[in-house]
């Protein structure tokens, strides 16, 4: 229970929630049984794999569903019965947050406030205020479609919150935003809670987040695992957390392999700082996973530990964390020094008008090499993917794909390529088996080759049982196993990946990334963008851009001595991030007064 000081804004109590879905005909448990509550003033977090119920239940908090079971109370309110009473007292940020993209910053304040019938007398202070919070202020006159990503996130925030509610409900605010940026909303909502004592639940895939909260609640299928601090989730790791230094000239994700390959002695493992860290079973040692006692050391639990815990323990039959990877050498190593480019970059522009995305980038990217694309929103990174998939044409430079000039024989290359793109681009009223057949015809396959295919890829993407939904009905999980699905159903050579898990769970990221290294070890190109910093540890280079400029190309390990790393002072890809990002803006800020002084 929360502190008795405190009164609850939130209390459900056995609430149930029923969907009828039309594909199987069957009625699923959105909610059972689900018990929350949330106090006045504080944080409290909603994690979960996808599809375990958090954006229901705040949907249900918001007044927009009613229960089937259960009794929940918003503010002291039956919800159900006073949802237009609960809704004039709240803000809600759902996860595509309804920016009106040709109108300014300006405009969409103005529009919401007349939405939430602000009075004019309190409208300038408060515009001031959260644009001064936002540090939106300098872009009041532009239009919302023109920001970038972590921009629209702060407008979408300041909309919201454009009237001071009672509690502010945020569904996954974070997603597809860059560490800078989510650093800064995450300043916007806990300045918001020291100064209004502003009460908030939020959902979010992002454990570092949940970390920050007074109290953290675990869903999987609609049912609560647990309930607690942060640290009384993250106990039930205690005593069994490591750190491993992987074999020299040996990459941290081949290690990481080899110990979730040991699913006796392994609950999870993950590449952290260029070490190993996983969760062993009670009773492991060192000699057991094949590990020399003096590079195995045991390190303090964390909550994203705990919650990996929680659901191991919940599905212990099917394994989490090696489900559905392809088969084949899933741990080999990093790609060889000696394999062939298969892409090359030199001096790459594209101009928007006045404007420089990309700005003479120059890389490239060997056979069988995972490659990470990293840099803050509006840094280039998608402009610099179209172009290498043909989709944009460049304005200066070179770039040549599986040995073909994209200027010239981009059609050629594409048969070459797959591409995930960063929003799901399928075809949301057709179902998963017609969006696959559609795409294996447009990548030249027909007949029993295609039929075989698609057969392997349902397979391998665990799409059985959503073979006649609309692909725009599936959970966010399920989509983005289909859009992979996709990109590789004609075996290409290169695949890129475009914040392929943006909005997925720890859980569903492990999955991907095994999937992502069989594929390299089979001798696939990948080409990758992502603002989850961590997945940098599984590439075997990294490029770091902004605006428009690289700022930092090498392994992992040297990007990370980059930015300061040194034997004593170890630092995480996140950490790294921000330091070489920030250092470059202060510099281009110092040179910028220099010219104008």
């Amino acid at each position: 229970m929360t502190g008795a000081a405190r009164p609850l804004v939130v209390d459900a109590q056995d609430l149930g929630k029923q969907f009828h879905d039309a594909a199987t005909r069957r009625t699923v448990d959105a909610l059972a049984g689900l018990c929350v509550q949330a106090a006045e003033g504080e944080l409290t977090a909603l994690v979960g794999p996808d599809g375990a119920g958090k954006t229901t239940f705040l949907r249900l908090v918001a007044g927009l569903m009613r229960p089937q079971s259960g009794s929940l109370s918003v503010l002291g309110m039956d919800v159900a019965r006073q949802p237009q009473a609960v809704q004039d007292r709240i803000g809600y940020m759902p996860q595509r947050f309804g920016l009106y993209e040709d109108l300014s910053v300006q405009e969409n304040l103005d529009l919401y406030a007349d939405l939430h019938a602000v009075p004019a007398a309190e409208r300038g202070q408060r515009f001031a205020r959260l644009l001064e919070m936002t540090d939106l202020a300098r872009f009041t006159s532009r239009p919302a479609g023109k920001l970038s990503g972590g921009m629209k996130q702060k407008l979408g925030l300041a909309c919201t919150l454009v009237r001071s509610p009672d509690l502010l409900l945020l569904d996954e605010p974070t997603v597809g935003v860059d560490p800078l940026s989510r650093r800064e909303l995450w300043e916007i909502v806990q300045q918001m809670i020291a100064e209004e004592r502003l009460s908030v639940l939020l959902a979010t895939s992002y454990l570092d987040e949940a970390a920050r909260c007074a109290r953290v609640y675990v869903l999987q299928e609609g049912r609560l695992l647990a309930g607690g601090s942060p640290g009384e989730i993250a106990a039930r790791a205690r005593g069994l957390c490591f750190e491993a230094d992987p074999p020299p000239d040996e990459p941290a994700r081949r290690l990481q392999a080899r110990l979730l390959d040991n699913d006796a002695a392994v609950i999870d493992a993950v590449p952290h700082g260029g070490r190993v860290h996983f969760i062993g079973r009670p009773g492991i040692d060192a000699a057991a996973l094949g590990l020399a006692a003096d590079r195995v050391r045991s390190v303090a639990e964390a909550l994203e530990d705990g919650f990996m815990v929680l659901l191991r323990a919940r599905s212990e039959g099917a394994p989490a964390a090696t489900a559905a990877a392809p088969s084949g050498p899933a741990g080999s190593g990093a790609a060889s020094a000696d394999a062939p480019a298969v892409i090359e970059v030199k001096d790459l522009v594209r101009r928007f008008g006045d404007f420089t995305a990309v700005d003479k980038t120059t890389f490239s990217v060997r056979r069988g090499e995972i490659f990470g694309l990293l840099g803050p929103n509006g840094a280039g990174k998608t402009t610099t993917f179209r172009m290498l998939c043909g989709l944009l044409p460049p304005s200066g430079g070179q770039a040549r794909v599986a040995g073909l000039d994209m200027r010239t024989a981009s059609a050629q290359a594409r048969r070459r390529i797959g591409y995930v793109s960063q929003k799901f681009a399928l075809y949301g009223n057709l179902s998963v088996r017609e969006n696959l057949r559609f795409f294996g015809g447009a990548y030249g396959l027909h007949g029993a080759r295609l039929q075989a295919r698609m057969a392997e890829v349902v397979s391998q993407f665990q799409l059985h049982g959503h073979q006649q939904q609309a692909a725009g009905q599936l959970p966010g999980g399920v989509k983005q196993r289909l859009a992979m699905a996709v990109g590789l159903l004609h075996e290409p050579d290169i695949l890129f990946l475009d914040e392929p898990t943006s909005g997925a769970d720890a859980l569903a990221r492990r999955g991907f990334w095994r999937r992502i290294t069989a594929l390299a070890a089979a001798g696939t190109t990948i080409v990758i963008t992502t603002h989850f910093m961590e997945e940098a540890e599984y590439c075997d280079r990294i490029v770091i851009q902004d605006a428009g400029r690289l700022l930092a190309l090498g392994t992992p390990e040297e990007v990370r001595r980059q930015a300061g790393e040194t034997a004593e002072r170890r630092l995480d890809m996140e950490q790294a991030f921000i330091g070489i990002v920030e250092r470059n803006r202060a510099a281009r800020a110092a040179d910028g007064s220099r010219r104008t002084a």
